[in-house]
């Protein structure tokens, strides 16, 4: 028996019970030992507990390791690193920030967590401007072996990874569903490129698709894994402001290209410059502000780990977590009674509450109570 892999298929069974997510994961482990203890006879009765409490969901724990193991046996059969927080070779910032993921699913280069690296995200339509300036940026950046982090989506995530490549530089693309189930289907040779030289990113098991809950969770990994992010054209509502507001939260930088002020891409541009981005006209604006990062040198970052310390600005939120925030206040409410204030059932909470967490905005104090945070 190999006492690495067993750990390993214990901690990734954990981080598959839905409802639970990386802060409760953390906690667990903290309460009892490791994740191997709790697959353990004495440990099992702890877990169906807390399984529970935190998920509403029934679970075996024998199948759910049984599932891990055929989990790790797939990921070496496709080439694929499974990295726990505790490995020599987990992205060192990303393990510094509030609730990083307990597993990392990695098709490619583990090197590329070693560079300084800079996320780069915008709209998914941009404009010629928005392509023309990201491109711009990417290009100096990649001349000075900077790693760009982005989320493979169409658009400016497309013009990041595609210009970096043909650069010869090194990019990281992080999925909202298993390294193995790209989306979009139509990214999937530009996938198969950057983990030639880089990296395919997820938090999520092999085999599971893109969902909308997800994307929120991937957005905190493309800042978590970057000393500061930079947005190219954002709409007033966008999955790129997301991941900007995870980057204050996280205590990176976050960069924006200035738009015109008559185009509804650059929207949201305008509302981060008067938030207080940084705005940048070249890579030089951006090397600027990274020249007094070292690495691994994770302590020179300006995160605090462990507390949030920023929220998620409402008008960010999906419907459904609109609906959910409204819904909570300072007193604690029972799971089932948001349910039935927020009209929705039980289990289609669980991803809501966990993203809203994520984002700041409100947390769990006891059992399926929550509470939002003023």
């Amino acid at each position: 028996m190999d006492p690495h892999r067993n750990a390993t298929a214990a901690l990734l069974a954990l981080n598959s019970i839905q409802g639970l997510g990386p802060v409760r994961v953390k906690a667990l482990i903290q309460q009892y030992g490791s994740p191997l203890s709790l697959f353990e006879p004495e440990g099992r009765a702890a877990l169906v507990q807390w399984a529970g409490a935190f998920s509403n969901n029934s679970i075996d724990p024998a199948s759910l390791l049984e599932r891990a193991e055929k989990q790790l046996d797939e990921a070496l059969a496709q080439g694929i690193t499974v990295l726990t927080w505790d490995h020599d070779a987990y992205p060192p910032l990303l393990r510094e920030i509030y609730a990083p993921p307990p597993v990392l699913f990695v098709k490619g280069k583990l090197e590329s967590f070693t560079r300084h690296a800079c996320g780069v995200v915008g709209t998914r339509k941009p404009t010629q401007y928005g392509r023309s300036a990201a491109a711009h940026i990417v290009k100096q950046l990649v001349e000075k072996k900077v790693v760009i982090v982005s989320g493979l989506a169409h658009g400016i995530d497309t013009v990041a990874h595609e210009t970096c490549l043909d650069s010869g530089g090194v990019t990281i693309a992080v999925l909202g569903g298993g390294v193995d189930t790209v989306y979009p289907a139509a990214n999937k040779k530009l996938a198969e490129r950057i983990a030639e030289t880089g990296a395919l990113v997820s938090e999520f098991d092999l085999g599971t698709g893109p969902d909308g809950y997800h994307f929120p969770r991937r957005n905190r990994i493309i800042s978590g894994l970057s000393a500061g992010v930079l947005v190219v054209e954002a709409p007033k509502k966008s999955g790129s402001l997301i991941t900007a507001n995870y980057a204050l939260q996280q205590g990176r930088d976050v960069f924006a290209v200035p738009g015109s002020i008559f185009s509804d891409a650059s929207a949201g541009i305008f509302n981060l410059l008067k938030s207080g981005a940084i705005p940048v006209k070249s890579g030089a604006d951006i090397l600027e502000n990274m020249e007094h990062l070292t690495m691994p040198g994770v302590a020179d970052v300006k995160a605090s780990p462990g507390s949030p310390g920023f929220a998620m600005p409402v008008e960010l939120l999906s419907p459904a977590e609109q609906q959910v925030v409204d819904v909570l206040s300072g007193e604690p409410l029972r799971l089932d009674m948001i349910a039935e204030k927020a009209d929705r059932a039980v289990s289609q909470l669980f991803d809501i509450l966990l993203n809203l967490e994520l984002k700041g905005l409100i947390r769990q104090v006891a059992g399926q109570q929550y509470v939002r945070v003023s």
